[in-house]
């Protein structure tokens, strides 16, 4: 018998709900973004957000079930993503989410944000264990360890700014708009030479990250230059930033998957969208000769199908939610299994 999830995810500024059957295939996904209105603060406004979502909500669900040709009788669970996040974006998709599950008579299932991200992959790639998965966004920089399904163990992280972070901090130095990443990442390959910022590497065994030295880094540049009365040459700047933060993500990733020994590495997350890490990281393990996999660009960035692949693999394994669920900030990613 088929299972179908209908997914609910609305962690930041993306209001997401998905159908996806057997946690292979996507039914319907839609996804109402929120980025236009954030782009004047140069970041995500919580308040704002949240109002978004509570406007964007019932018109998103009604849409995902319309596209998918699926009434709620013929469900099988509702899943939503229960953190990280920011909280008043969390609540709303949890409360939708429980009162649908409610009048419908339908398991409710908790769905961490970064097993989502994971899980985008086994959406076009069956997952092979034991994986490396490196987490790659706006908020999360992480090296995860799966040795099977809803085992997650994570073997490095950052220690202050996320790669996404350290991004648009630095596309706001070079006065480019929100989300920088995309910016950064065409800049950087219209350049030829870049200007040598430092590689943070941290203890020789360590797998964490720190992004925050970096982009202090390219703040005190451009203050230097300005104070010589010199203008910066922005594409060169981006390149050496970006450089940087490809090297050693790519670099301690290597070296994760031979210590591990793993059959498969995995990127996830909005930074995986990064056409210079994307290439970085296939050129690589061509080299070691183990598979890499990366979802589409569709799949990278906040959306509600890669919630419904995680809380498919939840719902085999018998992880149910009930409506006492609450928004969890902070929620750290904890194996199932």
């Amino acid at each position: 018998m088929d299972n179908y999830i209908l997914a609910i995810e609305t962690s930041c500024d993306e209001t997401a709900v998905a159908i996806i059957k057997n946690g292979t295939e996507i039914i319907s996904n839609v996804v109402s973004s929120q980025i236009e209105s954030h782009k004047r603060f140069g970041g995500v406004v919580p308040e704002i957000a949240s109002r978004h979502h509570v406007e964007q909500m019932t018109i998103v669900l009604e849409e995902a079930l319309k596209q998918a040709n699926i009434e709620p009788k013929d469900l099988t669970a509702v899943a939503v993503t229960e953190g990280p996040g920011l909280v008043g974006a969390l609540l709303i998709g949890i409360n939708a989410a429980k009162a649908f599950a409610f009048v419908h008579n339908l398991p409710l299932i908790g769905t961490h944000h970064i097993a989502g991200h994971i899980y985008a992959n086994n959406l076009v790639q069956p997952m092979e264990f034991p994986l490396l998965a490196l987490v790659v966004s706006g908020g999360h920089t992480e090296l995860v360890l799966m040795r099977e399904h809803g085992s997650f163990e994570v073997i490095g992280e950052t220690r202050d700014d996320a790669a996404g972070e350290a991004y648009d901090k630095v596309a706001r130095v070079l006065n480019m708009p929100y989300p920088g990443g995309p910016h950064i990442d065409r800049l950087a390959h219209e350049a030829t030479e870049a200007v040598p910022f430092p590689r943070v590497w941290l203890e020789a065994d360590s797998y964490d990250f720190s992004f925050s030295g970096l982009k202090s880094a390219v703040i005190n540049y451009k203050h230097n230059m300005d104070q010589r009365g010199e203008e910066i040459i922005p594409a060169q700047v981006a390149k050496g930033f970006q450089d940087s933060v490809v090297e050693v993500l790519t670099a301690k990733t290597v070296r994760a998957a031979r210590e591990f020994n793993v059959k498969q590495v995995i990127a996830a997350g909005g930074v995986s969208a990064n056409k210079g890490l994307r290439t970085a990281l296939e050129n690589a393990f061509k080299e070691e000769g183990i598979p890499f996999y990366v979802p589409p660009l569709k799949l990278c960035t906040d959306n509600a199908a890669m919630i419904g692949a995680a809380a498919y693999e939840m719902y085999i394994a018998g992880v149910r939610g009930n409506l006492a669920m609450n928004g969890r900030p902070g929620m750290e990613l904890t194996s199932w299994k």
